[in-house]
């Protein structure tokens, strides 16, 4: 399955990165999110490996977060695995003319055993939980809204 959202960020580019690569602020961005640890490579180069632990409903996921590119503050593009799902990930960061940042991420997910009938059946939940991270991260970076406090 592959998918691409966008959303406009009302701050230069710059910013937008600043905060989006900085490892401490997933929490306020990223629903569920517990933590991340380094496994492998130099943290933020290209081949480096993170540990993700997210807590999705009473479930807790790990996946495995492995650096494809990364080439802030135009792009940065990830490979992340989980127990049954693969999912391949580019954001680019793009300045507009209003000195605004348009945030384009390309997903593409397969599945394996029991996760092929979830990715078959409701492809939609990972479209939108793509969108809420985006508008999440959106309120963070403008307004400094952190889903900690919902």
């Amino acid at each position: 399955m592959k998918y691409q959202q966008e959303i406009t960020i009302e701050l230069p580019r710059n910013e937008v990165v600043e905060k989006f690569s900085n490892p401490d602020n997933m929490k306020h961005w990223q629903q569920g999110f517990i933590f991340m640890k380094p496994i492998n490579g130099e943290p933020g180069a290209d081949g480096s490996q993170n540990l993700l632990k997210y807590k999705m409903g009473k479930r807790q996921i790990e996946m495995t977060e492995t650096i494809l590119q990364n080439n802030l503050p135009t792009e940065y593009a990830a490979t992340y695995e989980a127990k049954g799902v693969y999912n391949f990930q580019r954001n680019r960061f793009l300045e507009t003319p209003e000195d605004y940042t348009n945030w384009i991420s390309e997903n593409e997910f397969r599945f394996n055993g029991f996760m092929k009938i979830f990715g078959w059946i409701m492809p939609g939940a990972f479209k939108k939980q793509t969108i809420k991270y985006m508008e999440d991260f959106k309120a963070f970076a403008e307004e400094g809204k952190s889903v900690l406090n919902e």
